[in-house]
């Protein structure tokens, strides 16, 4: 959201938390200079980490860091050593400063004696925001579209394991994964058991990354409570296409820019449930030639495609989602600490609304 004041009281700047208390607000504590795009928060965050790792490496206790700089999303920013030295302005800089972050955090495991105990599995949440490019956003390189979307440029991000000792140097695979998975493969790894009184999405990918297996496994694509695309090895059958609405394109939002591929990157929300498009990932990472559906190339990836999409509806619970209504009154006006810090806002009465997501 964008910066606002406390005498706006529109919404209240993001509250900034150490372990379950607030220590501040961005903007505020935590300042962010829009205009140099200046912030030291990610060598406050890096410090933070660093003394959370000494504190259990003293006490000999295991541990679970999740570390999330937030420095490559809009408002980018970096702190004053990285501005200005990377060659590709402001989100570079970023970049940069991440980079480096995550060097410090590996070289402190080192000097802790820890590298061989710990794994660590660096990734992100989504593929670079184009909309907010080329200054405020990154590249997706051959993939198509970025972030909001369902193609590859959206959801597809790097991966990268490390493990000295358990999970050779340089090797690459080829597995499927998603986030999610990062869940059953940490509980599997540290000898605990998957809770048995729920659905559990995610995997356990340990045998991936210590005995180089490969796993047979579908993504599915969604967006909202749409099955929008699924991908079974080199495969990806798009059932919806949709990059943003008319409305929110003609106003200069663009989620695809200069990428657009004739009625693949609608506009429109257009339904493929009968047909789907079907793109060979290996030839073609871009998404821009959809296999004839005449060919037998389609005819037998769509026979195994489909038993695998109609499996995952049967076995699929239905929950009321979480995004459906917006209230302004939910926002973080009290967080937990603020009568410490004398930050504590009023908030509006809870009114609470259906929203509307253009994208």
């Amino acid at each position: 959201p964008p910066p606002c004041t406390q005498r706006t009281l529109d919404r209240p700047n993001i509250p900034v938390y150490k372990d379950s208390q607030m220590v501040g607000r961005y903007y505020e504590e935590f300042e962010i200079n829009v205009k140099t795009g200046e912030s030291n928060l990610t060598q406050i965050y890096l410090e933070e980490s660093l003394l959370f790792l000494r504190a259990h490496a003293k006490a000999q206790q295991p541990f679970f860091l999740y570390w999330a700089v937030d420095a490559t999303h809009a408002p980018v920013y970096a702190s004053k050593s990285f501005l200005g030295r990377s060659q590709r302005g402001r989100y570079g800089d970023a970049v940069m400063e991440l980079d480096h972050s995550v060097g410090v955090i590996l070289d402190e495991l080192r000097t802790l004696g820890l590298a061989e105990d710990t794994l660590v599995f660096f990734t992100s949440d989504n593929g670079a925001a184009l909309v907010s490019a080329p200054t405020q956003g990154g590249s997706n390189g051959p993939f198509l579209c970025g972030k909001e979307t369902t193609f590859e440029g959206g959801m597809r991000e790097p991966a990268i394991a490390w493990w000295p000792g358990r999970i050779p140097a340089g090797t690459v695979s080829q597995q499927l994964g998603n986030i999610m998975d990062l869940f059953t493969t940490s509980l599997a790894l540290a000898g605990l058991p998957v809770p048995e009184d729920r659905i559990i999405d995610g995997l356990d990918l340990s045998p991936v990354l210590l005995n180089s297996s490969l796993i047979d496994r579908p993504i599915f694509y969604y967006r909202g409570n749409e099955l929008m695309a699924v991908r079974l090895g080199l495969y990806k059958a798009h059932y919806w296409t949709w990059s943003n609405s008319w409305e929110e394109f003609h106003k200069g939002v663009n989620f695809c820019p200069g990428e657009e591929v004739d009625g693949v990157t609608t506009h429109d929300q257009k339904e493929h449930t009968m047909q789907p498009l079907i793109f060979h990932l290996g030839r073609d990472p871009g998404e821009k030639f959809p296999i004839s559906v005449l060919s037998e190339e389609y005819r037998t990836a769509l026979q195994n495609i489909s038993p695998v999409v109609e499996r995952h509806k049967k076995n699929l619970v239905v929950a009321v989602p979480q995004l459906n209504m917006c209230d302004l009154a939910v926002m973080n006006w009290t967080p937990a600490g603020c009568e410490k810090l004398g930050k504590c806002l009023k908030g509006p009465k809870s009114q609470p609304w259906k929203c509307d997501w253009p994208h």
